[in-house]
C-alpha cells in the first residue's frame, strides 16, 4: 500500500488530495480563486501567486484531517512542476520539498498534463492503455497517443488558442462572467444554432486545431447585430452561445474521431476543463457504436486542475523517481519529452 499527498498549483486553482493505491481517492480538498480573477475578466498571475501561500497549508491540513491520516502515514509528495503559471508553481514546489525535507519523505515533479490524461483513472469505468486522450482546457488543445503510462505521442495540437480560451473569451464578448465556458454552455441548454459560425481546420486533413478565427467570426456576429440595434440577450443570447458550443465541439469531436483512425486505436479519453461539457459528451457518446470506439472520461468534479490526478500520477511515478529535493519549475513542458528533460 501507498500512500501519495499531491499539490497543484499551477495556475488559479489550489488543489491538495491523498490517493492510496489500494483503496484508491481518501480525500480531495480544492480551493478555486475565481472570484478573485473574475473582476480582471482573467487570471492575473502575482494575485493567484499569493493566493496559493495563502491558502496552500490550510487545504493541506484540511485533506489530511478528511482522509483521518497523518504526514506520517503519507510515502511520498506529488507536485505540479509545470506547465503552468511561472510564481504559482514554485509555490507547490517549494511546499512539497519543504515537506519531503522535513519529513524524509520521497518528492515527485508531475506533469500537469499526465495529470489530466490520467485523470479518468480516478473514475468506475477505467480506460487501459493504449488510448488516445483529447486534452481540452482553457491553455491545451492537444491530441495524444498514450502506448502506456510515460510513452506519449502528440499526434495534433491547437496552432493558436485553446478551445477553453474560445470559450471564454466569446463569452467575455458577450459580457459573460469569467470563466465563461460554464455559461456558454447553460445559456446553450436553452439555444438553436441560428448563427452558423466557422468550424477553423475541420477539413484541413491533419490533426492540427485552431480557434482563434471562430473568435473573430462572434466578434463580427456582434457588431453586425449591434448595427442592427438587435439586443443581445435572452434568446438571441442563448442562440449565440448554441452557436458557438457547437462550432467549437464539432471540430473536437471531428478531429478526435480522426486522431483514432489515424492511431488505429479504439479507445477515446477525454480530459482537462472543457471535457464537463455536456454536449461534447453527448455527441462523442453517440458515435461510439457507429464507429466502433470507447470514450472515457473523468469524474465531472475532476475535469478542472485538481490534486488527485496528480497524486495518481505521482502513484505510477513514484517507483522510478529518484530524490535530492532541489527543484524547479517548467512554465513550458512539452509532454512528449517528459521523461527526457
Amino acid at each position: 500500500m501507498t500512500r501519495i499527498l499531491g499539490i497543484e498549483s499551477s495556475c488559479d486553482e489550489t488543489g491538495i488530495a491523498i490517493y492510496d493505491s489500494e483503496r484508491g481517492l481518501l480525500a480531495d480538498t480544492l480551493y478555486s480563486q475565481i472570484e478573485l480573477h473574475r473582476q480582471y475578466g482573467g487570471v492575473v498571475p502575482e494575485l493567484a501567486s499569493r493566493d496559493h501561500l495563502r491558502k496552500i497549508i490550510p487545504l493541506i491540513d484540511e485533506c489530511l484531517q478528511q482522509a483521518k491520516t497523518s504526514l506520517s502515514d503519507i510515502d511520498a509528495i506529488a507536485y505540479t512542476a509545470g506547465p503552468g503559471l511561472n510564481g504559482a508553481l514554485l509555490v507547490g514546489a517549494s511546499v512539497a520539498n519543504a515537506l519531503g525535507f522535513a519529513n524524509n519523505l520521497p518528492v515527485i515533479p508531475i506533469h500537469h498534463l499526465e495529470g489530466h490524461l490520467l485523470s479518468p483513472l480516478l473514475a468506475a469505468n477505467k480506460p487501459q492503455a493504449p488510448f488516445v486522450a483529447l486534452l481540452a482546457s482553457g491553455g491545451h488543445s492537444q491530441l495524444i497517443a498514450v502506448h502506456e503510462i510515460g510513452n506519449y505521442e502528440l499526434l495534433g495540437d491547437t496552432l493558436d488558442d485553446a478551445a477553453g480560451e474560445a470559450f471564454d473569451k466569446t463569452a467575455k464578448m458577450l459580457g459573460l462572467p469569467y470563466p465563461g465556458g460554464k455559461f456558454i454552455a447553460e445559456l446553450a441548454l436553452n439555444g438553436q444554432e441560428k448563427y452558423p459560425l466557422p468550424r477553423p481546420m475541420l477539413h484541413s486533413g491533419d490533426l492540427a486545431m485552431s480557434f482563434s478565427g471562430l473568435k473573430t467570426a462572434v466578434l463580427t456576429l456582434i457588431s453586425k447585430l449591434e448595427q442592427q440595434q438587435i439586443q443581445i440577450e435572452g434568446q438571441v443570447l442563448a442562440d449565440i452561445a448554441k452557436s458557438i458550443e457547437e462550432a467549437i465541439t464539432d471540430v473536437l469531436v471531428k478531429k478526435s474521431l480522426a486522431a483514432l483512425k489515424q492511431s488505429g486505436i479504439k479507445r477515446l479519453v477525454v480530459s482537462g476543463g472543457v471535457s464537463a461539457n455536456l454536449t461534447l459528451r453527448q455527441k462523442l457518446d453517440s458515435l461510439t457504436q457507429k464507429h466502433n470506439f470507447e470514450v472515457f472520461y473523468p469524474p465531472l468534479e475532476l475535469c478542472t486542475d485538481n490534486g488527485a490526478m496528480i497524486a495518481l500520477a505521482g502513484a505510477y511515478r513514484l517507483a522510478n523517481q529518484k530524490f535530492n529535493y532541489s527543484f524547479t519549475v517548467r512554465p513550458r513542458w512539452d509532454l512528449t519529452r517528459i521523461d527526457h528533460e
